[in-house]
């Protein structure tokens, strides 16, 4: 094989995963798949799409090794191929902020209120944590919080935010997040507990942004 045919047979490869991130539904799929293991009926949920599509959009993925699944029963249950998947998809997101305009403006207008966020940095809200000085709150779903979270964070599930206010005390700044900047629940938590007069912000980071920083995650 002469050294043009091996080049383009090496970007070749490169490009099967620049192919398969190529969809904003298997991006958001991924970033799913980072909290940890999902069924394919979970994944169309969550995502919006029916079944089928959720396991066309899964096939790609897992053709370009980005993901691998195992069967359950007569579940299929997909998750990441690797924690550098999670740390890619964290890159990518970085890259496309840094570069578009559209995506920067975009988040300003998803974060509404500035003085929502939490203004402290990760070591820094990590430390306040360790000594008590704020809660932080993780509102996704259990098994994500089982299968990975930010150290000192307390599980409490956005479904069960409304029942359970009590449990959190009020002298304390509560730091709220979920999977990442672009997530919505941490946000619908900020404004139930403000509503409800506790001192609450949010932070973009997920358990993916943390790892990538080079931070440490908890686990159950």
């Amino acid at each position: 094989m002469n050294n043009r045919l091996l080049k383009d047979l090496l970007y070749e490869q490169v490009a099967r995963v620049g192919k398969a991130l190529a969809s904003p539904k298997r991006l958001e799929i991924l970033e799913m798949l980072a909290q940890g293991e999902k069924a394919v009926e979970t994944v169309a949920g969550e995502v919006a799409i029916d079944v089928k599509l959720a396991s066309a959009h899964l096939k790609a993925l897992k053709e370009a090794r980005l993901v691998q699944g195992r069967r359950d029963g007569k579940r299929m249950i997909y998750r990441l191929s690797g924690a550098d998947v999670a740390q890619l998809g964290v890159m990518l997101r970085q890259v496309a902020e840094e570069h578009l305009v559209e995506l920067r403006l975009a988040l300003q207008q998803m974060m509404g209120e500035p003085q929502r966020l939490a203004r402290v940095g990760r070591k820094e809200l990590l430390a306040q944590a360790r000594r008590g000085e704020v809660v932080v709150l993780d509102v996704r779903p259990p098994d994500e919080y089982d299968t990975a979270h930010l150290p000192y964070a307390r599980s409490l599930p956005l479904p069960e935010l409304a029942q359970r206010l009590a449990e959190l005390p009020r002298d304390v700044e509560i730091v709220a997040y979920c999977r990442g900047p672009f997530c919505l629940m941490s946000d619908e938590a900020v404004e139930l507990l403000r509503r409800h007069g506790y001192r609450a912000r949010k932070t973009f980071d997920g358990v993916s942004e943390w790892q990538a920083a080079g931070l440490p995650v908890s686990r159950r």
